[in-house]
């Protein structure tokens, strides 16, 4: 069955190569991006030539996560064209490289901004639809950082994305109810394929940075980058993720996993995250709401059951 998914921050990286593989899959994919008329125009041209070149449904959309009109207002564009958006995945996010007492309040909100109060505008534009059709599928596009390896100099980034995986858990449960799955896909520290060390962001502050600097042993922020880039094997594709995402898209109803890894430097969230979703579990089992573990069957499915 197609369906019509919507893929936040798809101008490049993991969003690119899920929309892509989406629509490879036989879906309607929606690349959501800023700037489809200026910055990213290339982009969108790109993809018109992907779509044509290979016969999918692959189309881009402007969307800023930052910006809650863009959101209503692509969110608007797809049901109009459709009636529906089936699958939500909440990937667009920023990074940002350096100590972290030389980033700004400010920067910090720019993170939160972006990789988690982005998440919540979408889903407030979204979720009244898919409450309408009692299903739909959101997955959330995590970090290993969350639970496992955690080297310094990232903290913005690890900080946010903590923040979106603790809003993901807890819609979860909420959404549960309703028919509306979720999963989350927990990507390691690809350092090749993608643009996030590439376009990370900086400390404003150069004088606190320099201060670190001064302080740490030579060349240390450099041999940190190295050194996690020394964890990921040679033959790490990036790839994997977006079609890990297609997998959980097609498997049934109900039957799609929670959490999906795709860590080729294996830096033990699996097993953190394992032990903590299973103290979440035995605790909603406690209080006597295990029915909130697992999606309420939508009357489509349990008519086509």
């Amino acid at each position: 069955m197609s369906l019509i998914a919507l893929v936040t921050g798809a101008s490049s990286g993991f969003g690119q190569m899920i929309a892509r593989d989406l629509a490879q899959a036989g879906h309607v994919a929606y690349a959501s991006m800023r700037g489809t008329a200026a910055d990213n125009a290339g982009k969108v041209s790109e993809n018109a030539t992907f779509a044509r070149e290979r016969g999918v449904d692959l189309r881009s959309i402007e969307l800023d996560v930052q910006d809650e009109a863009s959101i209503t207002a692509a969110v608007r564009d797809i049901i109009a064209e459709h009636g529906r958006i089936d699958v939500l995945i909440h990937n667009a996010g920023h990074m940002m490289y350096g100590p972290l007492e030389a980033f700004t309040p400010d920067q910090l909100a720019q993170q939160y901004d972006v990789n988690v109060l982005g998440t919540q505008r979408l889903n407030r534009a979204a979720l009244p639809h898919m409450r309408a059709a009692k299903s739909g599928l959101i997955v959330w596009i995590s970090s290993t950082s969350v639970a496992g390896g955690v080297p310094p100099l990232l903290g913005p980034y690890f900080a946010a994305k903590a923040g979106m995986d603790a809003l993901a858990v807890c819609y979860a449960k909420e959404l549960a109810p309703l028919g509306i799955e979720t999963s989350i896909v927990v990507p390691g520290a690809f350092t090749k394929g993608t643009n996030h060390f590439a376009n990370a962001g900086h400390p404003r502050d150069d004088g606190i940075a320099q201060s670190y600097a001064s302080e740490w042993p030579d060349k240390f922020a450099d041999r940190i980058l190295q050194a996690l880039a020394g964890t990921v094997p040679e033959d790490a594709d990036p790839g994997d993720v977006g079609r890990a995402v297609v997998k959980i898209v097609a498997a049934a109803p109900g039957k799609r996993p929670f959490r999906v890894y795709v860590d080729p430097a294996s830096d033990g969230a699996a097993v953190t995250f394992t032990v903590m979703d299973r103290v979440r579990e035995q605790f909603l089992d406690r209080i006597g709401f295990q029915d909130l573990l697992h999606p309420k069957a939508s009357t489509a499915d349990t008519a086509g059951s």
